[in-house]
């Protein structure tokens, strides 16, 4: 039977220059469904950019999820955290294995009937995540090691700052560098530094029979809450678009946390977004600092 990959992932591969990561899956799939004794169905379509996956049927977990994902900076710990959150509001892990250098394999519990929470409106999506959230921030110490939100914020702005230099940005210079040092500056200022997700928003959120709703995909990093809104808004693209300062200060309230400073992430992570995603120029010039 010919192997099927999921159409995202096929895309991306052929830009990003993973044609020899793609050609290791076969053998991949083989070899864990032996070693995991486990029955692997078709992958999920279109699926995901970095990983492949699949339902799949355990003889001792019952109906499951295989994920094997091109590892990658930002997603380097999806397994720790999942560990730490030990199913509580979040998809529990089973089995987990770093395979090599470029691929590492995830078995987690399926969300039945796995609906996404961006079938629903937006203004239960921001009542399921104003629930969800505050209950997957755990405070340090943890029974495991991350990395802080500091390392990858300095990493994007790096990149960011690299780009747009060398670009005709759609945006003030000025701006540009303000946008920039306050990714750099603000991790550091939080008061509370707890486990984050970093790249939650209604797409990775399904329903669930333990739980109603139940987190996947998380890209954990430790640092400031505030941070962990910001996939969530830019996903709620029609609202921030016609009203950024009204949609942040909404959730501000939702969320109890501070709005200033909520705006302030916001308007870095808009600048640090403009190589790829260049309508935010609006947003941030909407919203930036006096």
């Amino acid at each position: 039977m010919a192997f099927t990959l999921p159409r995202n992932l096929a895309v991306a591969a052929s830009m990003r220059g993973r044609a020899h990561w793609i050609a290791t899956l076969p053998a991949t799939v083989r070899s864990l469904e032996r070693r995991w004794a486990i029955e692997i169905g078709e992958p999920y379509q279109p699926g995901g950019e970095t990983a492949w996956v699949a339902p799949a049927r355990s003889g001792s977990f019952g109906e499951v999820v295989l994920k094997i994902a091109c590892r990658h900076f930002e997603a380097d710990d999806e397994a720790k955290g999942l560990r730490v959150w030990d199913g509580e509001g979040a998809v529990r892990l089973l089995l987990a294995e770093d395979l090599d250098p470029s691929t590492s394999a995830l078995l987690i519990e399926r969300c039945v009937p796995g609906a996404v929470l961006a079938a629903q409106s937006e203004r239960e999506q921001d009542l399921v995540l104003s629930r969800l959230l505050p209950r997957l921030w755990r405070e340090p110490p943890f029974t495991e090691v991350f990395r802080p939100l500091q390392l990858m914020c300095n990493q994007w702005a790096d990149e960011a700052e690299s780009v747009l230099s060398s670009d005709r940005p759609a945006l003030d210079s000025g701006l540009v560098r303000e946008g920039i040092g306050l990714f750099r500056s603000l991790p550091a200022s939080s008061e509370r530094h707890v486990l984050l997700c970093t790249d939650l928003h209604a797409d990775n959120v399904l329903a669930a029979e333990r739980e109603p709703w139940l987190m996947i995909d998380p890209k954990p990093y430790v640092g400031d809450p505030t941070y962990d809104l910001l996939q969530h808004m830019l996903n709620s693209e029609k609202r921030l678009m016609s009203d950024p300062v009204g949609l942040a200060s909404y959730l501000a309230r939702l969320f109890e946390l501070d709005l200033n400073r909520l705006l302030l992430w916001l308007f870095a992570r808009c600048v640090v977004e403009l190589p790829h995603w260049r309508s935010l120029a609006d947003i941030a010039r909407r919203i930036a600092p006096a």
